[in-house]
C-alpha cells in the first residue's frame, strides 16, 4: 500500500489551482490526523481533509452525497462538505474541504454529565438509524466492511481470520486474558445476526471522532465509513467511551437487544486487539494501553452480565 506525501505545501498549490479564493488563508497539520486521511486547519473556519491511500478515496464521495441529507436529521452537529477538489498538483485522488468544527475531543475525563451524554449519544444514533436508508451504500472496501456480520471474511477489524490471529498473537505477549477474550468473541459470533432491513450507521464512533463543549457531547465527525448495514458496530462506545456505570443507560435509550448488544461487544473488542509489533500500536505506545483498558471494560462487563 503506498503512501502518499501529504504536507501543507501540498495542500496549498491544491487550493492555489482549485480554490484561489481559499489561497491565502493559513494551513496546519491538525495535531491528531487520522491514519488513513490527512486533516489540515484552514484559516479560522475550514478545514482539509485528504485521503492517505487509494482504499479510501470512495469517502469522498460517500460524505459529500449522504451528509447534506443526513445532517438536517441528526440531533448532533456533523461534518460539513463544503466544496470538493480533484486530483491535481501531484496527488491522485479527490479530496475534500469542511466547515471547521470547534470543540475538543471527547473523553470519559471531559464529560460534565455522562448520564446526559449517554443519552445524547444513543438520540443521534436512533435518529440516524431512523434516517431513510433508500440508495445508501452497504458495507465495502472504502468504509473497512464497517457493519458486516460477525466474522464476515471480508477486509474488516471484526473478520474471523483477523480475530483469532490477533488473540493468536496477544497469547505470547502476557497482557490479557486470551481466554477470556476468546470467550467474548465466540459468544459476538453466536449472538444472532441482524435480521432487520439495515440502518444508517456511522461505522467509527471512537472518541477521536466525538467532539464535546462545555463537558457536552457537541458533535460528531468522520463519516468516512458510513453505510447501510447492521447497527450493532455503533455501540462501541458503551465500552470505549461511556463510564461503566452509564453502560445500562445508553443501552436502554438505543434500545439494543441482547443479540445486537452482543455483537456490538464483539465489535468492540476486535478494535480493541492490540499488536504490539503492527506499526499503529508500536509507533504510538499510548495505544496499547488505551486498547487494554478497553479491553478490561468488555471482559469486566461480560464477566458480570454473563452474557
Amino acid at each position: 500500500m503506498d503512501t502518499v506525501l501529504i504536507d501543507a505545501p501540498l495542500v496549498r498549490r491544491l487550493l492555489a489551482a482549485q480554490f484561489p479564493h481559499w489561497a491565502d488563508l493559513p494551513v496546519a497539520p491538525v495535531p491528531l490526523s487520522g491514519m488513513d486521511n490527512a486533516t489540515f486547519r484552514l484559516g479560522d473556519d475550514l478545514s482539509v481533509r485528504l485521503p492517505r491511500y487509494a482504499r479510501w478515496v470512495g469517502q469522498v464521495e460517500r460524505e459529500h452525497r449522504w451528509l447534506p441529507r443526513l445532517a438536517p436529521q441528526l440531533p448532533l452537529t456533523v461534518s460539513e462538505p463544503v466544496a470538493r477538489g480533484e486530483p491535481g498538483e501531484g496527488y491522485p485522488y479527490p479530496w475534500s474541504v469542511y466547515r471547521w468544527l470547534e470543540g475538543e475531543t471527547a473523553t470519559t475525563a471531559n464529560l460534565a454529565d455522562p448520564v446526559r451524554t449517554a443519552h445524547d449519544l444513543a438520540g443521534f444514533l436512533r435518529a440516524l438509524q431512523g434516517a431513510d436508508p433508500t440508495g445508501g451504500p452497504g458495507p465495502e472496501d472504502s468504509n473497512a466492511f464497517r457493519g458486516v456480520p460477525m466474522g464476515d471474511p471480508r477486509d474488516s477489524i471484526a473478520g474471523e481470520a483477523l480475530v483469532r490471529s490477533r488473540i493468536e498473537t496477544l497469547k505470547t505477549t502476557g497482557l490479557v486474558d486470551t481466554d477470556a477474550v476468546t470467550e467474548v468473541w465466540e459468544a459476538a459470533l453466536a449472538a444472532p445476526a441482524w435480521d432487520r432491513p439495515p440502518v444508517w450507521i456511522h461505522g467509527d464512533l471512537d472518541t477521536g471522532n466525538l467532539l464535546a463543549r462545555d463537558g457536552r457531547l457537541s458533535a460528531v465527525i468522520d463519516f468516512g465509513t458510513l453505510a447501510v448495514a447492521d447497527p450493532a458496530v455503533d455501540l462501541q462506545p458503551a465500552w470505549k467511551f461511556l463510564p461503566a456505570r452509564v453502560r445500562d443507560v445508553f443501552r436502554e435509550a438505543v434500545g439494543a437487544d441482547d443479540a445486537t448488544w452482543a455483537r456490538g461487544r464483539g465489535w468492540a473488542l476486535a478494535g480493541s486487539l492490540p499488536v504490539p509489533d503492527d506499526p499503529f500500536f508500536r509507533d504510538h505506545p499510548a495505544r496499547i494501553q488505551a486498547s487494554l483498558n478497553h479491553l478490561e471494560r468488555i471482559l469486566a462487563d461480560y464477566r458480570e452480565t454473563g452474557a
